[in-house]
């Protein structure tokens, strides 16, 4: 059974959610936000791309989530014109990554050139791109960040020719209050988790900010290991990867539901699995 399964989430824009999913499929939640979404209210770099867009000095804008889109046409919409810029927007050739940042446009009437397939990382969007034959060679290619830059990305769209020009819309900070945070970390360090789940690539860059600042990142890492971990998608898993934690778990499609019911189950078993094959 998994009465005994204690997991330890890092979510924080959906903490109660979280909590009672990992309750309603038998888990014993811990849930210690670690991030603060924070707009980039007076957003000059935003400003500067809707300039450039409506006098046609950009050719390409990929979009990489549903969220940032939004905030970046409304700080473009605080100078200029929602109409000029969406037709200035249509006149370009457009990517998105995946179905949010799709919905969004599909939304506001504009266009869609490529889009990415599952699992809708920047590898299946570059791999789209390339298919739809499209040449970035010579063109200025505006790419709405997410919280952190995306420098494989950028590296791939320059090493086919094109400029990028990166445009942060939102960022994340840490949360106001790190208490439970800091707990959690040592809480991990001394083993008292059966599971530590990731619902974004930026959950781990945080936990490990804050562990730096208890002088307890390499106990914690150590402690990650041996521990079952799980991952919400692809992107998650990478920046996990990079840290040297491979996830256990990672489901099919990225969601709560999906994360945390097969995540309990395979960790109640005692083993490692991944329902898309990207377990350690």
């Amino acid at each position: 059974m998994t009465d005994s399964i204690r997991v330890c989430s890092f979510e924080s824009r959906r903490e109660r959610e979280m909590a009672a999913l990992i309750e309603r499929h038998g888990g014993l939640p811990t849930v210690a936000p670690s991030m603060r979404e924070i707009p980039i209210e007076e957003n000059p770099v935003a400003l500067q791309f809707a300039a450039d867009l409506l006098e046609g000095h950009i050719d390409d804008v990929i979009f990489l989530t549903g969220v940032g889109a939004r905030a970046l046409l409304d700080a473009a919409t605080t100078r200029y014109s929602r109409e000029e810029l969406l037709a200035a927007l249509d006149r370009c050739f457009v990517a998105v990554r995946g179905p949010k940042p799709f919905a969004v446009l599909r939304e506001w009437g504009t266009h869609v050139d490529v889009r990415a397939p599952e699992p809708n990382t920047w590898r299946e969007l570059i791999e789209a791109i390339d298919a739809a034959e499209h040449a970035f060679d010579g063109r200025t290619v505006a790419v709405q960040e997410y919280g952190r830059p995306n420098e494989q990305l950028y590296e791939e769209i320059a090493g086919r020719g094109g400029k990028v020009a990166a445009v942060p819309v939102y960022r994340w900070a840490l949360p106001e209050e790190t208490g439970p945070l800091e707990e959690a970390i040592r809480k991990t360090v001394a083993g008292e988790f059966d599971v530590l789940m990731f619902t974004s690539a930026n959950q781990i860059t945080n936990v490990l900010a804050i562990a730096q600042q208890l002088n307890l990142r390499d106990e914690w890492l150590a402690a990650a290991g041996r521990t079952f971990v799980a991952s919400i998608g692809p992107t998650a898993t990478e920046a996990l990867r990079e840290e040297g934690l491979p996830p256990d778990f990672e489901p099919e499609h990225p969601k709560m539901g999906n994360l945390v019911r097969g995540a309990i189950n395979a960790a109640s078993k005692g083993g490692s699995a991944s329902a898309s094959g990207n377990g350690s």
